[in-house]
Formats: structure tokens, sequence, C-alpha cells
């Protein structure tokens, strides 16, 4: 107790939530859909001024970039506003948005992964969105992500979650549908003395080991479906205890290494090491170029009630700025970039699978070999809380499965990082 103690006590407490000061104006936010091809019966952009330019953050990822350029291009062609785009790392755009934004040098729309939402709208950077029925052409995981305190706070743009890889030269998809074989597979196959594994992720990430701590009745903030309650954390109830002894076996059993982290499981992997690694659709094509034919995908293994493990489903949406002079427009923008056609014009340039529902369940995706199972698998998952609470999360969970991965106490140790969550957020002021 006394190691953790003071691994907590160094943590620096860094999140603050700053007051509401974007500018207060009454406008109808209503989504335009006189260009975006969608079936929905959002308001349209009809007697709103159009303007000559709109301005679009994007992320700087070069495909990313690329895709929208072009699909930026056709809403030019069909409406006549330029659309200008800026380059800025999603991570780093609220920082800048805060400086530029009351200057008048901020964008019209941003790009922003959702578990940010509540810090951004705490802090005043974004306005809601009325849907209206467009809503429901978006997977119901994507709106829940981007709703905070009962309004929406972004047209949702791509999802992601993780599942299961294997190799089919070591193991069949049959062997490791469950916990069960998958577990039989890392027992027979896992030799750590000749780097030879039958099954590994990151085990010491919570983002990844989540879902066996949900499968078991574990969960971050408690939801009843009004929203979440910072104050009911169930990261040390029964259920997630039994996750972190289940977590904790691997290490126990040497099927997993403790130090292993990301860039050693993917190295593995690619040498033909191990059979099996969870992880995110993002590593298709290094594993594809490694591994060819022999990839194989699966959603993760079913738990022993046969659910599949509810992984952390993570959404990636387009926000409109609280300082935007043109909202109407702004917003037709975003759904124009979402419709049908550019949604899988952006999936086949930059790989990142859509949230727009009809696009998601399209046969070019629901039936691609790869990346068929993580779409599968966002129906299982759930949005990661988007509430600022949600950042004093991260590390004490990462200290707490770091001492359960060397053998501590599971219900001590979480229990520890509990308070310690508890702490963070009192110390914060986001309560």
């Amino acid at each position: 107790m006394k190691k953790f103690i003071v691994m907590l006590m160094v943590a620096v407490l860094t999140l603050g939530v700053l007051a509401a000061c974007g500018p207060q104006r009454e406008t109808n936010n209503g989504a335009g859909n006189a260009n975006n091809n969608n079936e929905g019966e959002g308001t349209t952009t009809e007697g709103a001024e159009k303007p000559d330019k709109l301005t679009v953050w994007v992320n700087d990822q070069e495909e990313q970039k690329a895709a929208l350029e072009e699909i930026f291009a056709a809403y030019t062609e069909e409406t006549g506003i330029e659309v200008e785009a800026t380059g800025i790392s999603m991570l780093d755009q609220i920082e800048v948005l805060a400086l530029d934004g009351p200057s008048g040098k901020g964008p019209d729309v941003f790009f922003q992964p959702h578990d940010r939402i509540g810090d951004i709208v705490l802090q005043g950077l974004a306005d809601p969105i009325d849907l209206g029925e467009d809503a429901n052409l978006y997977g119901q995981a994507s709106i829940d992500a981007v709703t905070f305190e009962g309004e929406t706070y972004g047209v949702p743009h791509v999802i992601e979650t993780y599942g299961l890889f294997y190799n089919k030269d070591l193991v069949s998809a049959e062997e490791v549908a469950t916990m069960e074989g998958l577990m039989t597979v890392a027992e027979e196959q896992t030799d750590q003395g000749q780097d030879k594994y039958g099954f590994l992720m990151e085990a010491t990430n919570f983002y990844f080991i989540y879902p066996f701590f949900a499968g078991n009745g574990g969960y971050v903030f408690n939801n009843d479906g009004t929203g979440f309650d910072a104050s009911d954390i169930g990261l040390a109830n029964e259920g997630a205890v039994e996750g972190g002894e289940l977590v904790q076996s691997w290490f126990t059993n040497g099927y997993i290494p403790k130090e292993i982290n990301g860039d050693i499981m993917n190295g593995l992997f690619t040498d033909g090491k191990v059979a099996s690694v969870i992880t995110g659709p993002w590593n298709i094509p290094t594993y594809k170029e490694a591994l060819g034919d022999s990839l194989g995908t699966a959603t993760l293994p079913t738990l022993d009630n046969g659910d599949v493990p509810k992984s952390f489903v993570g959404v990636k949406t387009w926000m409109l700025s609280s300082y935007s002079e043109n909202q109407e427009w702004a917003i037709d923008l975003m759904k124009f970039t979402t419709n049908y056609d550019n949604a899988m014009k952006y999936y086949s340039a930059a790989g990142e699978m859509p949230a727009l529902q009809e696009a998601l369940d399209s046969d070019e995706i629901a039936n691609d070999e790869l990346i068929g199972a993580f779409a599968e698998q966002t129906q299982y998952g759930e949005p990661m809380p988007n509430i600022p609470q949600m950042q004093q999360v991260w590390d004490p969970m990462g200290s707490a499965l770091q001492f359960i991965a060397s053998g501590d106490d599971v219900g001590e140790v979480l229990s520890e990082a509990v308070q310690q969550i508890e702490d963070n957020i009192q110390a914060s002021g986001a309560q």
C-alpha cells in the first residue's frame, strides 16, 4: 500500500474546469440538409445568409487531410462556399481555440475526440447542435458519445474501438472465440524463453482492459440514462475486482510479460511469434503487410455468460465553435462531410470507420474480412464517458494495473485507485 500511496502523491492534479466564456447569442442551430444527401428531417439553411467562406480545423494527419480536401472541394462546387481547412492536431485545437476564438481568428468547425466534449463545453468553446431526426442516421453509440447534459455537441464523423487479431497459421478463429478458448491457447502456446505467446495485449492500459471490468459488472461512472454520475464510481466493485483478478492471472501464469507495451506486442505479432492480440484497427496496415492472408480479425472473445465484452468506443466528431458567425452553414458542412458518399470516400482514403450507420453497415465494411469485426464490435461497446471527470481516471487506473501485474491484492489496489480518482475530482473542482 505504501508504494501505491507514494506513487499517487506525486501525481499532478491538473484538470481545471474553466468558467464558460463563449459569446452569448440567440441562434437556431438546426442542422442544414440542403446539400448533405442524407434522409433526415433537420432544418435547412433557408433564411441564413450564405457566407463566402467557412473555416475548418482538421486533424493534422496526411491521409485524413487529403480525403477531406476532396470532400470540401465538392462542397464548394455545390454551394459556392470556399472551405478553408487548417491542419492542427485535434489534441492541440482546444488550447488554440481558447486563444483564437475570442479574437475572431478561430474556426467555424473543429474536430475532436468525444471524450473531451464535457471540458470543451464547460469552457464555452462549443455550441449545441439540433440534429432533429437526422440523429437517427448515426449509430446510437455515436449519438450517446456526443451528448452532454442532454444536448448534442457534435456531428459524428468516425467511430472506433478495438477487437481481436489472430494469426491463422497459429490458431483458428474458433479457438479464440471465447475467453476460455483464448486462455487455453495462451497456456499451450506461450513460451516466454522463446518469445512466443498465445495471447498478448497492453494489459496495464486501462483503455484496453476496460471490457474485462465491464463484462463482470464494473463501470467507470454510473449512467442511469440521464447522464454520468461522477460520484458513483464502479471500478472497485465486485465485478471490477473479478476483472482485475482475471488480468492478474495473465501475469501470474506467465502469459503476458510485465514489461509489455504496444511496440513490443506489435513487433512480436508481426514477427509471427504471437497467436492473437487485442488492439485496434489502426494496426491493420502494419499487420497486413507482415502477415498477409494469415491475418484474421474477430470481435472480443465471449465471456463465460456468452456476452461479448463491452469495449470502449471512441467517436471523433465535428464540433460547432461558439464563436462562429455562420452556424447554420457550418452545420450544413458537417453533415455534408458525413453523408453516405463522403463517409465512404473518407473511409476508403483514411481507413477510419464512419459513424454514419448506413455506411458502417455497408457491404464494403461489414463484409470486409478485416475491418468488419471492428464494425461489429462497436455494436457491443459503450462510449468512453465524456464528462471532465474522466480525465482523472486514467492515471490512477494505470498505476493500479501496474500493481495488479506485480501481484498486489486486487481489491485493495482498486479501492485505493477509486479513492485517488475521487480525490483528484474534488481537487480539480469538476464535481
